[in-house]
Formats: structure tokens, sequence, C-alpha cells
């Protein structure tokens, strides 16, 4: 059992020792050679053999002081999840013997079956070379599995033919692509000292844990990560009891074994909490690089499964594990800096900081609009349907949130008829208040899909089974084309202050339509957007089309982040991803149904209808106990005749293979509706039946049992 001691050992001393940070490096590797390496982390000069096999050395002599035997190239496949191909360190020598060998050539570049992953097209089965290829700017990591040490070395996955077969590739381009133009417009506004834009991202990690003698139980939630039927208990969330609650003593020792393995590897946990569901959590780290952020994210899933597991316990990542409580999230909060810790999205404390501050708020402000039905597919998935829109989740209209303190100021500066200056003093904009303004400028808005925070925007809508990286590429990407625009004017004006203030002032009035402060959840809303003109797809099916409209298409190429067959690719392979899921959970509907639902009320209901005659023969009154059979025996009649039409829908929609939209539309609009019904039949017969005769764990069993 985990069991260290905090006092003896604090968090300094093994903070990031199974990251091989800098400090790591330092001890096997020179300065100069380190330096290298972050002239080449920094795009500033090419790779050498040289310096890998420098670098390599030092990695092997690293690991294997920590006890590892093995290496890995891991990488993020179009599954959503990580893979890995692992390799000893050793190679035969004449004798029967070994030496431990790690090269610089197989820490740069590793090969896989390409045509083994999603691919969308993009290869054949028969051509199934695929490379990995080593991210200089992500730490190699070492991970410990009851004592099997085995260092891992983050990739990006590509195909023979360059194109990306990962979700790292297009998010170090779209990453490039903006720092790119931030850079320029940096530049325009006269800063000379700025080498670097950073964009950070910090995720919020919100997840479910059940015990896992009940999770084995119920093979829905071990097939699909949902439960497709059964009845919320009694008590649910609707006493706000359980958000930001006392967390539980063995929870509460979870999270310390959570924290501690997390800490080795360099990620650092910062906040932890109980979210508003029963058994619902939530874990945050301290921002981070976006690429360095997406692949901890992907590491932080995957060790607080691993830990619950020791703990008796299994973390539910899925969007929407339980019906009638709050779903899972992945707030995803963004934002820019330079090299010197300039936060882009700070007001600052002078006019000069107040106008960049507007500039780069009004571009974002212009590249959601612009790019809405793009920024919707970062979080369309199958699990995230469930979510958005509901309690718990913004719905998916995308809209902004300001704030009325931010907004006024920049209605202030719609209002203005033209822009000039005297003696430095623009037109009234209000921007001169803004330093004055408290460090919170805006209150907080759940309802909402993107929302300011003071100085970063908050992306609300990701999932919390996704990679942060597809939503990232997106915003990155949007803000990228507007700000390359942003840059042109301005190095192209004359007088770049004036110009300055006439971009915000244009930018804000054309699309400020996208600003909404209000209640997204309230009815009206929907009404509301669509007199605006905002696009409103609500599930995966129709938004992810969206990718492939020419402006789309447009903006990935001209920032050179996806080709064109890049993106036909990723439709593609959502879609499919979309349909298998529905599949599986159809799937396993059918099968709970008729292999144990069907069979288990049969025999409830015979068992009821023996003792009905028996307590009639002594004269008893039987009226409503004939009611509840009644009623059992008619609700069955409709479950086996709808599991039998979902059987038949799901076959339906698996004809249609060849036809990917058409094959997920038929899924959507046929299959999740039949599944509904079902599900309102099945739930119904659980009221009614015994629970010593219901086959599943309920959902007091799962949400109240730790």
């Amino acid at each position: 059992m985990f069991d260290i001691d905090y006092a003896k050992t604090p968090v300094t001393d093994f903070y990031g020792s199974n990251c091989f940070t800098e400090t790591e490096m330092g001890k096997y590797l020179s300065d100069p050679t380190i330096r290298e390496l972050k002239e080449v982390q920094r795009g500033q000069r090419e790779l050498t053999s040289d310096l890998a096999d420098y670098v390599a050395s030092a990695m092997k002599q690293w690991a294997l002081t920590k006890g590892a035997t093995h290496f890995c190239h891991w990488f993020q496949p179009l599954t959503g999840l990580t893979a890995e191909k692992h390799d000893s360190f050793i190679t035969p020598t004449k004798g029967g013997k070994v030496l431990l060998e790690f090269s610089g050539k197989e820490l740069i570049k590793g090969e896989g079956d390409a045509s083994s992953f999603p691919n969308g097209g993009l290869r054949a089965t028969f051509e199934a070379r695929g490379y990995t290829a080593w991210d200089t700017s992500s730490p190699a990591f070492l991970k410990d599995v009851s004592g099997v040490k085995t260092l891992y070395i983050p990739t990006a996955f590509f195909s023979y033919n360059g194109e990306a077969l990962d979700q790292k590739v297009p998010l170090l381009r779209a990453n490039q692509a903006l720092e790119k133009q931030t850079l320029r417009v940096l530049r325009a506004l006269g800063n000379t000292t700025a080498k670097r834009v950073i964009i950070n991202v910090g995720p919020e990690q919100e997840y479910f844990l059940v015990d896992k003698k009940f999770y084995d139980q119920r093979p829905d939630l071990r097939l699909s990560g949902r439960s497709v039927m059964g009845n919320l208990a009694a008590k649910g969330q609707e006493l706000n009891d359980h958000y930001y609650g006392t967390i539980s003593d063995r929870v509460t020792i979870f999270m310390r074994e959570l924290n501690y393995e997390l800490w080795k590897l360099g990620i650092s946990s910062k906040t932890q909490h109980k979210e508003a569901a029963p058994n619902q959590f939530e874990i945050a780290v301290v921002y981070d690089a976006a690429n360095l952020a997406a692949d901890h994210n992907q590491l932080l899933m995957d060790v607080l499964q691993s830990v619950a597991l020791r703990h008796g316990m299994v973390a539910l990542l899925h969007e929407k594990p339980f019906l009638g409580v709050n779903g899972s999230g992945k707030h995803d909060n963004w934002s820019l800096a330079t090299d010197d810790g300039t936060n882009l999205l700070s007001t600052g404390s002078n006019l000069e900081d107040n106008v960049q501050f507007l500039l780069f708020l009004t571009s974002f402000i212009k590249a959601v609009d612009e790019y809405a039905p793009l920024i919707r597919c970062g979080a369309a998935t199958a699990g995230n349907d469930h979510r958005l829109g509901s309690s718990e989740a913004p719905p998916a209209i995308i809209s902004l949130y300001l704030g009325e303190q931010l907004s006024s100021i920049l209605d202030d500066l719609a209002e203005a008829k033209h822009c000039s200056k005297k003696d430095r003093q623009f037109v009234k904009l209000g921007v001169s208040m803004l330093p004055q303004l408290p460090k919170d400028l805006t209150d907080r808005n759940r309802t909402s899909p993107i929302a300011f925070t003071g100085n970063k925007f908050e992306y609300r809508m990701v999932g919390s089974s996704q990679s942060v990286s597809t939503a990232n590429v997106y915003l990155n990407t949007a803000m990228a084309q507007v700000l390359e625009e942003v840059a042109d004017r301005l190095e192209n004006a004359k007088d770049k202050d004036l110009e300055s203030h006439c971009i915000i002032k244009e930018f804000y009035e054309k699309h400020k339509r996208i600003i909404f402060n209000g209640n997204g959840y309230d009815d009206s809303w929907v009404e509301e957007a669509r007199r605006r003109g905002l696009p409103n797809f609500c599930d995966t099916v129709s938004a992810l089309p969206q990718m492939m409209s020419e402006k789309n298409l447009q903006l990935f190429a001209n920032q050179k982040v996806l080709s064109k067959s890049e993106v036909e690719s990723r439709v593609e392979i959502s879609l499919q991803t979309y349909s298998k899921q529905v599949n599986i959970e159809a799937a396993i509907m059918v099968e709970m149904c008729r292999k144990y639902v069907i069979p288990a009320v049969v025999r409830y209901l015979g068992k009821l209808s023996d003792s009905i005659t028996k307590q009639e023969a002594l004269g008893l009154a039987t009226d409503e106990q004939r009611q509840i059979a009644t009623t059992l025996s008619t609700t069955l009649n409709k479950a086996i005749a709808a599991t039998e039409t979902l059987h038949v829908s799901v076959a339906k929609a698996l004809s249609y293979k060849e036809e990917v939209l058409k094959q997920a539309e038929l899924y959507r609009d046929e299959v999740v509706v039949q599944m509904l019904l079902l599900r309102s039949h099945v739930d119904v017969m659980e009221t009614h039946t015994d629970k010593k005769m219901w086959p599943f764990p309920s959902y007091d069993d799962l949400l109240f049992r730790l």
C-alpha cells in the first residue's frame, strides 16, 4: 500500500524525479549541449545526429539509474487515447552477452503500423508504414508500474508521406502559426524584446469514482464508460451538498497517492475538490505551454485511472456516465504570454498596455465569431452530446461571455463615431479607465461556452475524455488568421496608434453579436441566437461536416496547420468514432436486456404471480399487487419489442458502412432515439422489481458507496 511521510520527504525533494527535466539533464550533459538542445526546442537550430546521440546517452544513463529496462515512443493517435511500443535497451554481443544501448537514431525516430490506427483514408491497409518522431519540447519521463520502470519519449506520429496521424502534429503547427502572427503584431506595436510567444493552457479535469466491485457488474460501464440504463437514486445532487463537500477518507487517501504520482512526473496538480454530482471530482493543474499541457493531461488521465484501481475504485472519464446528474467536462483555460512573462490578455497598468489588451481581446472576439462552427467541432463527440446544454454544461451555441463591465467599455468604444487623437488623448473610449478596474473584470458564467475570466479565456465545452489538443488547434488557428490580418494592417499603417484603435472598434462592432452575458440555459437564448445569426449545431453529426466548409479549409491551408486531405480524414474518423461509440452502447443495451433484464423481470413476475395466487387462495386482497404485476407485464412486453426494434435499427445503420455521414445520421436519428425509448421501459421495470432480483448494481450503489 502506498505510504509516504511528507514531513520526512517533502514534495520539493521528489517533484519531477521521474521526469527528464533540465535539472536531471545537467547531471549527464554539459552546459553547451543543454544550450544547443534549448535552441532546437525554440526552433533556432536543426537537431544534429551528434546532439541526438548525446541526449540519448544521457537519457539512457538516467533511466538505467532509475531501474528502467525498456524505452518506448509515446504518441497520441486519433483514437483519443495514447499509444506506445516498447523496446529494451539490450543489444546481443558475442559470447552470449548483451550491451545496454540507446542511440540518437532510436531516440529521434521510431516506426509503427500506421494502417492499424485511424487514418480516415490517408493510408491503405497495405501501406502500413508510419513514423514516430521525438518531440524535443516535451520532456521524457519514467513510468513506474509496481516497480516496472519504462522510459517514455513523447513523439509525433505521421505517415510515410508526412500526413499527421495524431493530435500532436496539428497542435505544434497551430502553436507555431499563432506564435508567428502574435510576434508580428507585437513588433508592429513597438515591442522589440519579446522573442517567443507561449500559448498557455490549464485544463481542469472532471471525473467520477465508483467502487470496482459494482463497476465489474455493469457491462455498460465496462465496455462503454456510461450506464445505458438505471434509475436515479432517491437522492441526487438537488441538495447541493456534494459540491466542495468534505472528501471521504477513502477518496482522500486515493488523492494523496494520485498527487504523489503526478508530482513525480512533474505534473503540477494544484486543486482537488468534490464536484456537483455524487462521487464526482475535479483535479486542476497549473497552466503550461499548450503542447506540454496536452501531454500532461493525457498522462494525468492514465495515472488517474491506474491509481484509482489500486484503491479498489474505477475512475470514469465519460462525459455523461449517469443520467440525471451532472456530466463531466474539461475546462480549457487559454491565454497568450511572451517569454518575458507578459500576459497579452492582461489589462496592464498603462494606456499602451490597454490598447494592446483590447487589440488581442477584440481579435479573439472576431476569431470566435468568424470560426464558431469550427470551434464547436472542438467539443463534438458522442459522449459530449449527452452533456452540452444540460444543467452542468454550456449550450452548443458558441458565444463569448465578457461580463458587463468589460462589455460596457467596448460599447463605449463602438459608439464613438470615429477614431482620432489629440495630444495622445484618444477619443473617450473608456480605455483610460482600465487600470483603475478591480483585478477581476468579470463574474463567472458557467452557462457560457467561452468566458473571459480576468486574464484568460475559459473554453468550457471540451468533454472530460477528450484530448485538449483538438480544441486548442482550432482556437489557435482561428486566432492566428485574425492576427495575421491585424499584423498586415499595422505594418502598412502610417499611424499605428490610430490604426490600433480603428481595428479595436471595427472588430467589436462587426462581431459583438457573439458576446452574450446572460443565461445560456434560458430557452429564449436559442431564439435570440438565431436572431443574431449565430449557428446552432446541437449534435456531433451536424457539427463535424462544418470542418469541410471552404472557409475552414482555406483557414487551415493559410496557416499551414492541416491539408485538405488531413481535414477530410479527421472528419471521417470522428464520424466513424461517433457511430462506433453509439453502436457499442446500443449493442450492450440489447445484450443486457436480452440476457439479464428480461429474464430477471420474467422471474420476478412469475414469483409475484405465484404470491398473488397463494394470497387469493387464502381470501386476501391483491388488487394493488395485481396492478403492479400488470404494470410490469405491460412494460416488459414493450421492452421486449423495443429491444428487437433497437437491434434492427443497429443492423440498418451498420449496413451503411461505406457512407460515413449517412451512417452517423442513422445512429443519431434512429438508434439513439430507440435507446432512449428502451431505457424508459427498463427504468420503469427497475422501480417495480425486487432489488435482490435486479441483475445490476443500482445508481444508489454506484453513486453513494464510497
